[in-house]
């Protein structure tokens, strides 16, 4: 009796593991037929993907098996396009290789992060576009191999990718990659990021690599490269800002900054040899300070309090040379880096010239060259300047230093290989233009509308919390997301400067009535969201009225004759639902720019109503 019992359960065991086996094959079988289905031209080049027949049978084209497992798919080379159902590969648990190698699939990068178990991922030779999530690749910790090379891909390289410790191969080659090489600690065998938009130092634990891994990418220096960060062709900031023609720059304060800082070194290495350092008060020491993210260390002098103190160690942290760091988030830089940087002139603005500025360190910084700012005095200045400094919301910039001199400032923020929402509505009409859809346009009006709300917050007691809101002061991160510039300038700029220099006072608030308030603004946001909607450059942002278009008259007269959909871009998609929703977006850009401030909706009012249009 007993033994029957045994052979019972072992028969109901042996059933039970064929119905998982069986089950498990179905499984996997229809995951790959519903892959198939979400493929363009699959018909044709995956004709032997078969219902009935195991995967694993050796007729699947491309499916790779191991102990009648599915291990991986290469499906290189079939001219293959179409949406990826990943979710249809999440439920092959035991694929570990995926292969789509010179296809033709498009648009954003697939949801490949939902493979936690995936070791090789290659995507060589597609159209794939836009910029990867930082954080993409945090759940693919069994990633050895990685080829993206040979897209569209643009923004940074994902900061995900130095946590992968099993990472092996990195092909990065020919996409649109930007920003700095993030420092990958790994023990890479194979590594190419040449022919990309990268800029700054090449990190030191990859320089083991040749210059063929870099190369094409004109913003790169150090190691392997020839070319020395800080190597400036005769273009570092000190010398454009001794060579302005229209008004010869003092570079002395430089100088003198320099020869007293040597002085001091020597000096105090004199004093060493000379007098055995002592404990008590008034000692004099000399402190070496190393910077994490350079090779140069600095010698400072500390002279301790009566009360055995070492000073204000904050503001001695924050102040270097010449210069006053009031974010150190991207680091912390002196004024011998700033002036040694590689430089370009970017321009000149209402407020001043500005400078693109690539120091050694790999950090690219605009520099804002402001002389017409009211004659208050330093301790007010950095008040300021540090209230800017503590300013944290994803869509405005935050300074991250300044050089105060009475006669002028330096402003200095982070460089946006982006530029400007101005330069990609209307300096580029390529392929940052082509990126600009209609969701990503909603988006960008949406953080502006975001990023004024907190102005609004922040300097609620300004009559102008912004005060210069126009498209050339609304820099873009390389994924679209906006960064307000230029605010908060008008309690610190000479009156009559404000007048020639701030968009606000080109408002009707100001030409006809000479005042300005804070419902000045709002027209400001009505007249950008119009340009954004329409795509035509503004006259309004001309100082004589001539050329561009009038869109806030044209906007107004369209829709009292009822035709304000001629007014969309024509580069905007056609379709009835999206056009509903950017003509709701056009009619609160007109109620914004309405001529009289009393008809004009507030900052809260046009927020709100932004927030509710859809895509």
């Amino acid at each position: 009796m007993a033994a029957a019992v045994r052979i019972h359960h072992h028969l109901s065991f042996l059933f039970l593991f064929l119905f998982f086996i069986s089950f498990s094959c179905g499984t996997e079988t229809d995951s790959l037929l519903h892959l198939k289905k979400s493929l363009t031209n699959s018909d044709r080049s995956l004709s032997s993907w078969i219902p009935n027949i195991s995967p694993c049978s050796g007729t699947w084209l491309g499916v790779v098996c191991f102990d009648n497992t599915i291990t991986g798919l290469h499906l290189s080379d079939l001219g293959l396009s179409g949406s990826i159902d990943v979710d249809a590969l999440v439920e092959i648990r035991s694929l570990r290789t995926l292969s789509f190698i010179n296809n033709s699939f498009s648009g954003p990068i697939p949801n490949f992060n939902k493979l936690g178990s995936i070791k090789s991922l290659l995507l060589t030779q597609n159209r794939f576009s836009g910029t990867i999530p930082t954080d993409f690749f945090s759940t693919l910790n069994s990633l050895k191999k990685l080829w993206l090379s040979g897209n569209n891909f643009s923004g940074e390289i994902p900061q995900s990718l130095t946590q992968l410790k099993l990472l092996k191969e990195l092909h990065l080659e020919y996409n649109s990659f930007s920003g700095q090489i993030p420092n990958f600690n790994q023990d890479l065998k194979s590594l190419d990021l040449s022919n990309n938009k990268l800029q700054g130092a090449i990190p030191v634990s990859l320089a083991r690599f040749g210059p063929n891994s870099f190369a094409g990418n004109e913003g790169l220096c150090g190691k392997p490269l020839e070319k020395t960060c800080g190597d400036d062709d005769g273009s570092s900031l000190f010398s454009l800002l001794s060579n302005v023609n229209e008004e010869k720059y003092d570079t002395s304060w430089a100088t003198k900054v320099i020869v007293i800082l040597v002085i001091a070194v020597v000096a105090a290495m004199i004093f060493l040899f000379v007098k055995r350092s002592r404990r008590g008060d008034g000692e004099l020491r000399v402190v070496s300070r190393s910077r994490s993210n350079s090779t140069e260390e600095v010698l400072m002098v500390q002279v301790p309090s009566m009360r055995g103190g070492v000073g204000d160690k904050k503001k001695e942290g924050n102040k270097r040379g010449d210069i006053v760091m009031v974010n150190e988030e991207r680091g912390v830089f002196g004024l011998q880096d700033l002036m040694k940087a590689s430089a370009e002139v970017l321009g000149n603005g209402g407020l001043g010239s500005m400078y693109k500025a690539m120091m050694g360190t790999g950090l690219c910084v605009v520099v804002k060259r402001m002389r017409e700012m009211n004659k208050i005095g330093k301790d007010v200045f950095d008040a300021e300047m540090r209230q800017f400094g503590r300013i944290r919301h994803r869509n405005i910039i935050t300074p991250l230093a300044y050089h105060y001199r009475r006669e002028e400032k330096l402003f200095i923020t982070e460089y946006m290989p982006k530029g400007s929402l101005l330069y990609v509505l209307h300096g580029d009409r390529g392929t940052s233009h082509s990126e600009l859809t209609w969701p990503t346009r909603l988006n960008i009006v949406k953080g502006i509308a975001r990023g004024l709300k907190f102005l609004y917050s922040e300097f609620s007691t300004y009559d102008l919390p912004h005060g210069n809101l126009k498209s050339s002061n609304v820099l873009l991160t390389d994924d679209y997301e906006p960064l307000l510039s230029d605010y908060a300038f008008q309690p610190l700029i000479n009156p009559k400067v404000s007048v020639q220099a701030l968009f606000a006072f080109k408002s009707p608030d100001f030409v006809q009535n000479q005042k300005v308030s804070q419902k000045t603004d709002v027209y400001c946001l009505g007249v950008i969201i119009l340009e954004i909607i329409t795509g035509k450059f503004p006259s309004q942002y001309h100082s004589n009225g001539k050329g561009g278009t009038d869109v806030v008259q044209w906007a107004f007269t369209a829709i009292s004759e009822g035709t304000e959909a001629e007014l969309i871009d024509s580069e905007l998609p056609n379709d009835a639902n999206s056009r509903k929703n950017m003509l709701h977006l056009l009619h609160i850009g007109a109620c914004c720019a309405e001529s009289n401030p009393e008809q004009r909706l507030n900052m809260k009012e046009a927020v709100r109503r932004i927030e509710e249009v859809q895509v």
